[in-house]
């Protein structure tokens, strides 16, 4: 089969090599999928740099996040699947846990645990993309901020992937959010999309416009991708008591100084109103939720996306061989398209 495999840490187009390697065969309780789908997020490629929070063994396929596919074999006294069965398989490295195998293959070896079986209505674009964006929008804005309807929602990065699943997750649960984009072009975009209200860092004061918007009672939970001082500016703003969930660094993604990565809090605002900053990580979430919680929240995630209420945008589909490109794409700002390594013919099966 064909895989793309990294042979060394270091940037993605200088280390990625198109190798022919065995088909693996499932041990007991694991299923072989033929992949047919498998998107680039920017975060399969700093792991491929050694600047994500796990590393993998060099060398090392490349993907370690999700794909589509269908059951191609079953390892011994794995019940509970068939062979033919299309599923999404969440490949996320549980931190702590074993390694899992990287998705940019034609075949890959998957815990039976971790994969969903998905319809055929779905289309490859949005079932190689269920397991990720889609489930941390879910997971941060009810199982770690608990957010209730009527409440407000301040978030960053609001134009990013996520970013959007959190807006039209929070007007699905009747959740009010505050959106901070950088630039004002996307405000629009935003406000189109069900943004309750929008900040533009561009030209607008944050604290200033979060205080003109909640009034007296203020905004108490808040989720943050930016860090650096557009995160510290998210902590600032809240009520007394509140609360900023950080799941990335977007301000820090290509710097290599550790002193830039940073959130420069304000310490009296944390001590003095009692405020709370912790961060999600979802290989950490997978390290600890059960195989049973895991595979029920995304469930819940496949049943969002079937019924309309999350919208995934669909990827521009690319063959192993053009891998360059592809990363290319992936790096590009504000591209807005996801490339996807597809297998097979590069059909997407499914009408949605």
């Amino acid at each position: 089969m064909r895989a793309l495999v990294a042979v060394e840490a270091g940037e993605p187009t200088d280390v990625l090599r198109l190798e022919s390697r065995p088909v693996p065969t499932p041990k007991a309780g694991q299923a072989l999928i033929r992949v047919k789908a498998t998107p680039i997020h920017a975060s399969d490629l700093h792991v491929l740099r050694g600047r994500y929070g796990f590393s993998p063994r060099f060398p090392a396929v490349g993907g370690h996040m999700e794909c589509v596919g269908r059951i191609a074999g079953l390892g011994p006294e794995t019940e509970g699947l068939r062979v033919g069965e299309r599923v999404v398989a969440a490949a996320v490295p549980a931190v702590p846990g074993p390694p899992a195998a990287g998705t940019w293959q034609e075949y890959l070896v998957a815990d039976k645990r971790r994969l969903l079986p998905v319809s055929d209505h779905l289309s490859d674009s949005s079932a190689c993309q269920l397991a990720v964006n889609p489930l941390t929008a879910l997971l941060l804005v009810t199982r770690e901020l608990d957010v209730r309807p009527g409440e407000w929602l301040l978030q960053t990065a609001a134009g990013s992937t996520v970013g959007r699943l959190v807006i039209q997750l929070s007007r699905h649960l009747g959740i009010r959010t505050i959106n901070v984009v950088r630039r004002r072009d996307a405000v629009e975009e935003i406000t189109a999309l069900g943004g309750d209200e929008v900040i533009c860092t561009e030209d607008e004061d944050l604290l200033q416009r979060v205080a003109e918007i909640a009034g007296p009672v203020g905004v108490r939970k808040a989720i943050d991708c930016v860090a650096g001082p557009v995160g510290a500016q998210v902590s600032q703003a809240l009520a007394p008591g509140g609360e900023v969930v950080v799941y990335g660094a977007l301000s820090t993604h290509r710097q290599t100084d550790p002193a830039a990565l940073t959130i420069p809090l304000q310490a009296r605002s944390v001590i003095y109103e009692t405020k709370a900053v912790r961060g999600f990580w979802l290989n950490r979430w997978f390290g600890t939720a059960s195989p049973e919680d895991a595979l029920r929240a995304l469930s819940r995630v496949r049943g969002l996306v079937a019924d309309g209420v999350l919208s995934i945008p669909r990827g521009r589909p690319f063959p192993l061989e053009r891998f360059a490109e592809a990363v290319s794409l992936a790096e590009a700002p504000a591209h807005g398209t996801k490339p996807l390594f597809v297998f097979e013919d590069g059909r997407d099966e499914g009408d949605g």
